[in-house]
């Protein structure tokens, strides 16, 4: 089988030396599938399957099975691991841009272990804390 093989580096201001990465391909045409672009789906591709090694190995944890036993509950629960991932990435982004830093370089892992802390330590989210009632418009 005839294949393509395309050639790039990475600007990278975040990496010191420049890796050559490989991309083949099946589309031999370059007028229908140009280096360029390949090489930027490729790396927004990357980026997807690091995303779902995040919910589902260090997020949710690699041999946890979702508790739910209704395609309803089921639902709820893979949103609200959703939610909490967004709001993870959201809290790194933030903390990035404070110290000028590309949020890539941040360690999901790590930062998952800091929010696991902070809700421990500070139970958060315990109905003990509430100091006024919730009003009736807000339920």
């Amino acid at each position: 089988m005839p294949v393509r093989v395309i050639e790039y580096t990475l600007d990278d201001p975040g990496v010191a030396s420049l890796e050559i990465y490989r991309l083949i391909t099946t589309e031999l045409d370059p007028a229908k599938a140009p280096a360029e672009e390949l090489a930027v789906l490729y790396a927004e591709r990357q980026e997807f399957e690091f995303a779902e090694d995040e919910f589902k190995t260090h997020l949710r944890g690699r041999d946890r099975i979702l508790r739910s036993h209704s395609p309803e509950g089921v639902h709820q629960e893979i949103c609200g691991y959703y939610l909490a991932h967004y709001a993870i990435r959201a809290m790194m982004h933030d903390a990035a841009l404070q110290r000028d830093i590309d949020p890539q370089r941040l360690s999901f892992t790590h930062a998952v272990n800091v929010v696991q802390r902070k809700i421990i330590a500070r139970r958060v989210f315990s109905p003990q804390w509430v100091t006024e009632p919730v009003p009736a418009s807000a339920r």
